[in-house]
């Protein structure tokens, strides 16, 4: 009859080698922050893209507010605050046109309102709060 030891040896040799040495923490943590490297200015555009759709998205709610208002008043409000509050002191105004206050930019900043006889202009500044710009500060509006 043969006896085997081998697993009892094994076992014994395991205990001394288990675990990671630092090179091979070091080769991970370097292809996870190459992986990093290179999924953060994905995400950072995605952030400015959706921010942009957002800014769209509020311009066209107002533009339809102000034409609401267009259609009840004959005219454009004087400032957005006229949506909210009758600022020209007529019986034909049936506002409130929006459910909440005027909203601000996704980046805090006021809208720009300008009317003129017949129209109007609405713009947002975009990220940097200034008129003009470039790519990713440029002025937003439709």
């Amino acid at each position: 009859m043969k006896q085997t030891t081998g697993v009892l040896r094994t076992q014994s040799n395991c205990g001394k080698h288990a675990g990671f040495t630092l090179i091979e923490i070091l080769v991970v943590m370097a292809i996870i922050a190459m992986l990093a490297v290179m999924v953060a200015p994905n995400i950072f555009n995605q952030r400015a893209g959706a921010m942009r759709d957002a800014t769209l998205s509020q311009i066209s709610a107002l533009e339809t507010a102000l034409d609401t208002h267009l259609l009840d008043v004959g005219e454009y409000p004087d400032s957005l605050d006229g949506l909210m509050e009758n600022d020209v002191d007529r019986a034909a105004w049936n506002g409130p046109y929006l459910r909440r206050e005027v909203p601000r930019d996704p980046w805090g900043n006021e809208y720009v309102y300008e009317r003129d006889g017949r129209g109007f202009t609405l713009i947002s500044y975009g990220a940097d709060g200034a008129q003009g710009g470039e790519e990713d500060d440029a002025d937003i509006g439709l």
